[in-house]
């Protein structure tokens, strides 16, 4: 008999299904009138930087942003591998196929090579996940990961089942399975972007691991509710409900081609080379998240402006300038 993952659609699933295709319907609405490309831009850095930070890589979105413009970085060589991979990973998921077991390997080869000795290759050994000093789960033994990943890679390829939902089994199923030595979350957050973007192409570009990693307790808690009930349905739940928010969060009005009106403020607003502090007092603002987050990282990744410091993001000496691109832009409103 052919495998098939326990799991329930419940009333609250299907409401959820509902509410995203109704969200992405709107979305790929707005996304072909706006010019979009920035909006990917952003949103493939947040996801990547989000489903890396979930692994405890340090780096910035103001990083990996100078990483993909091939500036140099100072962060630990690891991080800066992680990302690399990552954006190579992820700039190449169209060519991947979900049910094809040499494709997963591959990317997992691609996303950790230079990091790991296996990487493309199943475990050999025993592994289990860990929260702080407990092993919160104890994966199967390695001479059923081949066979287990072959059922579900089999189920994924001949189930009818939404890709909403079969993505988000999958998965968990994934997790369940632990199947490499290292960089399984990276890789079931991967794979499960690479099974909704070959519904939806505007997956390829909505950034849920971004909010993932915001809720990380509550995802590795769905993780364990699923485990101990022998069903994915809270996993389902809480990958559905961060899907949601990410759809509704993507829209264009954020970021359009002539910039957010918080953008705008603050080009008007510096003047040569100034710091946070100084732009932040002269737009009048003094909670430093929201200003980052409206103002700073939406500016720095449409390269209107730029750190006089890029190697070092943090540094208390961080000013920051129009670009040529910034100048013109103000200069035309």
């Amino acid at each position: 008999m052919k495998y098939i993952p326990p799991f329930i659609i419940s009333p609250t699933v299907l409401n959820l299904l509902a509410r995203i295709s109704e969200a992405v319907g709107r979305l790929s609405v707005e996304m072909d009138q706006a010019q979009s490309l920035r909006l990917r831009r952003i949103n493939r850095i947040r996801t990547i930087h989000g489903s890396l930070a979930i692994e405890g890589n340090t780096l910035s979105e103001e990083q990996i942003t100078a990483i993909l413009d091939g500036k140099r970085v100072l962060a630990p060589p690891r991080d800066i591998t992680e990302a690399h991979n990552a954006l190579a990973v992820y700039d190449e998921l169209a060519q991947f196929v979900p049910h094809r077991e040499t494709d997963l390997l591959e990317a997992h080869r691609r996303l950790m090579i230079g990091l790991l000795p296996d990487a493309g290759r199943y475990r050999l050994g025993g592994v289990g996940v860990m929260q702080g000093e407990q092993v919160v789960h104890m994966a199967p033994p390695a001479n059923r990961v081949s066979i287990l990943m072959r059922n579900l890679l089999g189920w994924l390829a001949d189930t009818d089942i939404h890709p909403l939902i079969s993505s988000s089994v999958f998965h968990y199923e994934f997790e369940f399975i632990h199947p490499f030595s290292d960089g399984n979350g990276r890789m079931g957050r991967l794979w499960q972007t690479l099974i909704l973007s070959r519904w939806q192409p505007l997956f390829a570009y909505i950034p849920v691991e971004s909010l993932v990693h915001q809720h990380q307790n509550e995802y590795y808690q769905a993780l364990n509710q699923s485990t101990a009930r022998s069903d994915s349905e809270p996993f389902i739940i809480f990958m559905l409900s961060m899907i949601l928010d990410a759809v509704e969060n993507s829209a264009p009005p954020h970021v359009t081609p002539h910039a957010t009106p918080h953008v705008r403020a603050l080009l008007k607003t510096i003047k040569g080379e100034q710091g946070r502090d100084a732009i932040m007092a002269a737009l009048g603002l003094s909670d430093r998240k929201s200003f980052s987050d409206r103002y700073l990282r939406p500016a720095l990744a449409e390269g209107l402006i730029e750190m006089t410091i890029p190697d070092k993001p943090r540094s208390p000496m961080q000013r920051y300038r129009l670009t040529a691109a910034g100048m013109k832009l103000r200069d035309e409103m």
